[in-house]
């Protein structure tokens, strides 16, 4: 059963059709990641699978179960949920805003203080770090902190909108690496929307490439490379310009 699965699914935003009648599904212990032009529907579908927006046709199901509003709460907090620069509130500090979840559940302070511990060390943040303020942080700081967050109850599934899209290059590689290495040792469902094929190829073990709100191409990245299903595939994998085609 995949973790995921997303039945004739369609969307609007206003006038504008966002998912055209979409089938997918997310494999279970994997990585997958939503690429395409903007506008193709890859957010959309990632607000779906937190609940944050619903279909106006159409089923999504998680772990077999249509999503429900009654049900949500209970879903989400099964759904490490992470964006770009952390998405952390300005007036609490970094420790505090990776436990506002754990608080919420009246986790005793000692279990709080062990788990951000363990978490600290996973995301190779140093702990003296947790408590100065977002402010305080720098971006690739922030970002630590809120995949801190998003793993504080230990949920089976990670979603992340752009996570790496407002840092510098040197940052966003070493964060790349960290974050492939963590995929790996967590076996979680990862469900990854990024613009950067390369990063896309790096961190995923699907990509699915999407256009005008549907699945254009599903595979492994060199899936896609050899086997395109049509010109438009093969442009999009291939338009970054390289730095020897730019010198």
């Amino acid at each position: 059963m995949p973790t995921f699965s997303l039945q004739q699914v369609t969307h609007r935003h206003g006038q504008a059709i966002a998912l055209d009648q979409l089938d997918l599904d997310i494999a279970r212990g994997r990585t997958t990641a939503l690429i395409g032009p903007s506008g193709a529907g890859k957010s959309s579908v990632l607000r779906l699978l937190l609940g944050l927006e619903w279909p106006e046709r159409g089923q999504v199901r998680f772990e077999g179960v249509p999503l429900q509003r009654a049900t949500l709460l209970q879903q989400r907090r099964r759904i490490g949920y992470v964006i770009q620069e952390g998405g952390l509130f300005p007036h609490l500090s970094a420790g505090e805003n990776a436990a506002l979840l754990a608080r919420s559940l009246d986790w005793p302070r000692a279990r709080i203080g062990a788990r951000l511990a363990e978490l600290a060390q996973l995301c190779q943040l140093p702990m003296e770090l947790l408590a100065r303020f977002p402010a305080e942080l720098s971006g690739g700081q922030r970002q630590r902190v809120g995949l801190i967050r998003a793993l504080m109850l230990d949920p089976p599934v990670l979603l992340l909108d752009e996570p790496l899209g407002a840092l510098d290059p040197v940052v966003r590689h070493d964060l790349q690496t960290q974050m492939r290495e963590l995929f790996g040792q967590l076996h979680k469902t990862v469900v990854l929307v990024t613009h950067d094929v390369a990063e896309a190829a790096y961190l995923a073990d699907t990509l699915v490439l999407m256009r005008a709100g549907r699945v254009l191409q599903q595979g492994s990245a060199r899936e896609l490379l050899e086997h395109p299903v049509d010109d438009f595939v093969t442009r999009f994998l291939t338009a970054q310009r390289t730095l020897e085609e730019a010198a």
